[in-house]
């Protein structure tokens, strides 16, 4: 063969090259741009993988990276909706989900936080599930975050130091209302501390304490021997 016919292939290859490349990048770009519209995917469990679950959603089966405490409790077969976030990557585009806005958001707010990328995230979710890490957050909690897999003491203090005020402590209490009640704040704090003192953690204590009923009409003695029942 000619070099001037192999120089003509050359191009040709290169031109089909480039023409597949580009169209493979709008065809990432569009498939990101439908998955950022997508709020949640409502489909039945197809199957349940170490860290993830596939949804069966008409017919097509998402990939959706979801809490190990989540994972655990569904089934095969289980209708769920999931509120999706996408993670873009140069090699990937993820799904990471999750069954209430309010996970979603905390994750959101985790991922603003300098060096907690989406699996970090994730892992602290798993470790700290429902008000768990509102609550380590808010009480200062560094040992309770940094339980989370590849997330050490150094990421849990600035994740307290960034999230901190960002929480809405009444919602995480059971929103309490200390305006009308002008000492239950002050009650509140004062059993708090008396539960550290004895040697539980302050996520823990801050737990205990939510779970008992009407906690915002007792004193300091009664709201510390009730949350005693629910600390262990």
């Amino acid at each position: 063969m000619s070099n001037k016919y192999s120089k003509k292939i050359d191009i040709c290859y290169y031109n089909v090259v480039v023409q597949i490349t580009d169209f493979t990048k709008q065809l990432d770009l569009l498939l990101m741009r439908i998955f950022k519209m997508i709020s949640y995917i409502k489909g039945i469990v197809e199957n349940i993988e170490n860290d993830k679950v596939i949804i069966d959603n008409n017919g097509i089966g998402y990939g959706i990276f979801m809490p190990g405490h989540v994972l655990d409790t569904i089934g095969i077969g289980e209708e769920l909706k999931i509120y999706t976030y996408l993670s873009v990557k140069e090699d990937a585009m993820q799904l990471y989900g999750f069954l209430s806005k309010d996970e979603l958001n905390f994750f959101k707010m985790l991922l603003g936080v300098s060096g907690v990328g989406p699996k970090g995230g994730l892992a602290i979710i798993t470790a700290c599930p429902g008000d768990a890490l509102a609550m380590s957050i808010i009480s200062g909690d560094a040992k309770a975050i940094a339980k989370a897999q590849g997330i050490g003491n150094k990421t849990a203090q600035k994740i307290i130091i960034e999230l901190k005020d960002k929480i809405d402590m009444d919602s995480i209490i059971g929103g309490t209302d200390y305006e009308e009640i002008p000492a239950a704040k002050g009650d509140f704090d004062d059993a708090l501390e008396a539960l550290v003192s004895l040697g539980y953690s302050k996520s823990d204590a801050y737990s205990a304490i939510k779970k008992v009923p009407n906690a915002k009409n007792m004193d300091v003695e009664d709201l510390l021997k009730n949350a005693l029942k629910y600390i262990f």
